[in-house]
């Protein structure tokens, strides 16, 4: 496994999402990154860093947090669309859900995170989308 990691500050590089490609409304449980896979806890309704360490709900991904956001501050998530996210990557490649960093990718499925959540389109910039 290889981590994929975050080169400055990860950025949407496609236009802003629309409403079938974000999910507004939401509120951190824990202090989040731009660019962190995330989960909706179905016990508080609040955003968490998912992890594929282990085949639970923590493993869902249900979008990526656009901006640094600090526990309690409101937030949105964003799938299915294109990130300035990396440097040095692999076309072509697949991003899957890290099972040793909490929100993070890697280039080989986890315990938790055995679906493809993005596709490498070039040596900056990667697809992201939902693990559903």
């Amino acid at each position: 496994m290889t981590a994929i990691a975050k080169s400055g500050t990860p950025s949407i590089s496609t236009p802003a999402p629309d409403v079938e490609h974000s999910v507004s409304g939401l509120y951190a449980g824990e202090a989040l990154s731009a660019g962190d896979a995330c989960y909706i806890k179905t016990s508080d309704g609040k955003v968490y860093k998912s992890t594929g360490a282990a085949a639970n709900a923590a493993a869902v991904v249900d979008g990526f947090v656009p901006s640094d956001t600090p526990i309690g501050e409101a937030c949105s998530l964003y799938y299915g669309v294109r990130w300035r996210y990396g440097a040095a990557l692999s076309p072509g490649s697949f991003a899957y859900l890290s099972g040793t960093t909490s929100g993070g990718l890697d280039t080989a499925t986890s315990t938790g995170g055995t679906v493809p959540i993005g596709r490498v389109i070039d040596a900056t910039r990667i697809d992201l989308f939902r693990s559903y």
